[in-house]
Formats: C-alpha cells, sequence, structure tokens
C-alpha cells in the first residue's frame, strides 16, 4: 500500500506530518475489507483463547473438568478437535506466537514529524504490535542547522529522504525512515516545516 500523508495544524505554531501505509476506507469494498479483516482477526482470537482452554483441560489440574458433560460436548465438536489436537502438537510459546502473529500486528506503519515554532521537532516511528510504544526523538530548534531533501540509491531505484542536519552529529536524522515517502509528500512535509519552523516561505529546495 502506498504511502499516504495527513496533515494537521492545532496552532498557527504547531503542525503535524503524519505518513502511513495503512489502508484507506473510502470506498465500500475497501470499507467491506477492513470489516473482513477485523472480523478474521476477532475469531483468530477467540480461537487461540479457546487452544489455551483446550491445554488447560489437559493438565493434570483440570483432569476433573474434562468428565464434565458440557465440555465433552463441547471439545467432540470439530472446532475442538481441532483445539485439542494444536492444544496437544504444539508448546505454550507456539500458541503465544500465534495470538502475536496473527492478532495484535498492525499491518502497517505509521511515521510522524511534529513541528513546534520555537521549540524543535519530533520524529515517532510506530512498532508493528499494537501494544507497543512509538519510538520518538526530539530535537530542539538550536540544535537544528537545515533541512534537506537528498537522494539515494536503493538498490537500483533512486529514492528520496527528507533529512534533518543536527549540530554535532555525523549523520544526518532521517525523517520517515521506514517508509520513504515519494518526493511529492516530502516536498509538502519540506515546506511545512520550514514554515513552521523559521515563518519563511520562499526558502529554496535542497536535492
Amino acid at each position: 500500500m502506498p504511502a499516504h500523508l495527513t496533515v494537521r495544524r492545532p496552532s498557527p505554531s504547531t503542525v503535524s506530518f503524519s505518513v502511513s501505509n495503512a489502508p484507506t476506507c473510502l470506498t465500500l469494498a475497501a470499507k467491506l475489507a477492513f470489516g473482513i479483516k477485523l472480523a478474521t482477526r476477532i475469531l483468530l482470537f477467540l480461537f487461540v483463547l479457546f487452544i489455551n482452554a483446550a491445554k488447560l483441560c489437559r493438565m493434570s489440574s483440570f483432569a476433573q473438568s474434562k468428565s464434565d458433560a458440557l465440555w465433552q460436548d463441547l471439545w467432540s465438536t470439530t472446532i475442538g478437535t481441532l483445539a485439542g489436537r494444536i492444544a496437544d502438537t504444539y508448546s505454550w510459546p507456539v500458541v503465544a506466537g500465534l495470538v502475536t502473529v496473527l492478532v495484535f500486528r498492525r499491518g502497517y506503519t505509521e511515521e510522524s514529524l511534529l513541528v513546534i515554532r520555537g521549540l524543535g521537532i519530533q520524529t515517532s516511528t510506530s512498532w508493528a504490535m499494537y501494544w507497543s510504544t512509538a519510538a520518538t526523538r526530539f530535537i530542539p530548534t538550536t540544535q537544528i542547522q537545515d533541512i534537506v531533501i537528498h537522494e539515494a540509491f536503493q538498490g537500483f531505484e533512486v529514492r528520496f529522504y527528507l533529512a534533518v542536519i543536527v549540530e554535532g552529529e555525523p549523520n544526518a536524522v532521517v525523517v520517515f525512515p521506514s517508509l520513504l515517502p515519494n518526493r511529492r509528500i516530502l516536498e509538502e512535509v519540506w515546506r511545512g516545516t520550514r514554515q513552521c519552523l523559521y515563518e519563511s516561505k520562499s526558502s529554496p529546495l535542497h536535492n
């Protein structure tokens, strides 16, 4: 999914640029696909819980529950039989891995740049899991030497990237390092960032 840009301006001195490759639910087909994906995640999560219940029932401390008629009927169903086989075959780490990969993985990346005039900028990159916190870095205005758009080779492809040159650091800080959005998005972010930081609308574009 191509990366798309969202711009928010909560105040004249603050602007936020968010780039994400999450699918946009604008059409009926996209909304239907999102609904199916969400329902599938919920069903997978419930099935994994069912597998965990099966593993508990196979432990000695839960042996008596297996004699209950309700449990007997439950484990004799197709889903119960499948959950029991998986519980007997795989260990706890494997089942936990199923929860992590199939249920709690985002499936998309989101990166942002927050610009506050007089203070500085903050970059943020979200991790793959829903419960993980984003990796952020704040760069004060006094340490920002320049904000530029560079180009580099990625394999046989030329890619553009937005970079912040920080005083005292040998390497520039790359903004949106995971997604590397196209040049049109980068130019819009570059102009908006410089306008917010320096209140300038006529700065030349760096390549």
